[in-house]
């Protein structure tokens, strides 16, 4: 038996580490937003409404800079095509679920919740509740987020420059990445998507990420299917 809270409680545990890289990254996104002259209520409720660092991330960095609105749309759009990727290796675990949990979810989904709630759903499988776990670890994620940004962007901009705080964002994907790495397919995956995301590093609107992203979808399909 596993009721509604626990597995709810098990998803917000299951986060609690990798709060530690996504609150200063939080910080980082309210000081930046504010410096790129957006009001205060507004760089919250992008936060509030959007709930997407990195894309929000990239955002800041565009207005900052006097892009074109055009230019900040595409490129967030193509920043967050990895989610759809997300939606469908979760959508086996919850495809039964009433729409209300679906949008919900779907609200809540990061790249921090989707590495925890994979993790769990392919070690438990047949486990009933499995949508709270995945509440809980977005829940969690969210309030983290919400409570950053706004930190950041009172703080504004007192924070010095000299901190480099933006590392935190690398820490945190490679925390969320290395313990899912438990076969040669995931390694053969990780490797060659990271490699090409180095490589492709130039390239406009960050389409090297989702060169990347397919590249080691693909090495890791292929490695696979060799082990079979």
């Amino acid at each position: 038996m596993n009721p509604p809270s626990s597995a709810f409680f098990a998803g917000l545990k299951a986060v609690v580490p990798m709060l530690i890289g996504a609150a200063p990254f939080g910080i980082i996104y309210g000081v930046l937003v504010i410096g790129a002259g957006l009001p205060v209520v507004l760089a919250q409720a992008v936060s509030l409404i959007i709930f997407a660092g990195s894309a929000q991330f990239i955002a800041a960095q565009l207005i900052g800079a006097g892009a074109s609105g055009l230019v900040i749309v595409l490129t967030t759009f193509i920043v967050n095509l990895r989610h759809p990727l997300y939606s469908a290796s979760l959508s086996p675990y919850l495809k039964d679920l009433p729409r209300g949990w679906k949008w919900a979810l779907s609200y809540l989904l990061t790249d921090e919740a989707y590495a925890a709630a994979i993790a769990h759903y392919r070690d438990n499988a047949g486990k009933a509740n499995k949508h709270w776990y995945f509440l809980g670890a977005g829940l969690g994620l969210w309030t983290c987020w919400q409570a950053s940004t706004a930190i950041g962007i009172f703080l504004g901009t007192e924070i010095p420059r000299a901190w480099s705080l933006d590392f935190t964002l690398a820490l945190t994907f490679i925390a969320l990445v290395v313990p899912a790495l438990k076969t040669r397919a995931d390694l053969a995956a990780a490797l060659v998507g990271g490699v090409i995301a180095v490589a492709a590093y130039g390239l406009p609107y960050k389409l090297g990420l989702i060169l990347a992203a397919f590249c080691g979808i693909a090495a890791g399909l292929f490695v696979s299917r060799l082990q079979k």
